[in-house]
């Protein structure tokens, strides 16, 4: 479908429905990301977690965005694109005027990776 931050992943479905959007993602280990991040073990990297729950949001939302502020991010556990090959990620949100406030999990199978809860702002 669609590709995203250096082709590091691809959006395979994306449901959006009432304040909650859920994406399974295919991560691509060839993305020239990796190369840096780390060679010979890759990890998907924390800063890149971020811009795909941000691409991700603004593309539902079919609206540019911002991140304003990020609280209560848990790197819980790394996610080897090798091993996973793919993820999961959940977002629910709530908008508010031009505020958009977030709470997201992306998940490795059943092995939740990462949980924060964010506030976006609408360009």
């Amino acid at each position: 479908m669609e590709a995203g931050i250096d082709d590091l992943f691809i959006v395979d479905s994306l449901t959006h429905t009432d304040g909650v959007i859920k994406t399974e993602l295919s991560i691509n280990p060839g993305s020239s990301i990796f190369k840096g991040h780390f060679p010979g073990q890759p990890v998907v990297p924390g800063a890149c977690i971020l811009q795909i729950i941000k691409d991700i949001l603004g593309s539902a939302l079919k609206q540019p965005i911002q991140l304003k502020k990020a609280g209560n991010l848990k790197f819980i556990g790394i996610i080897d694109p090798i091993v996973a090959g793919s993820a999961q990620l959940e977002m629910n949100y709530k908008i508010v005027e031009e505020i958009i406030n977030i709470t997201a999990k992306l998940s490795d199978g059943d092995r939740v990776c990462f949980k924060m809860s964010a506030t976006f702002i609408k360009l």
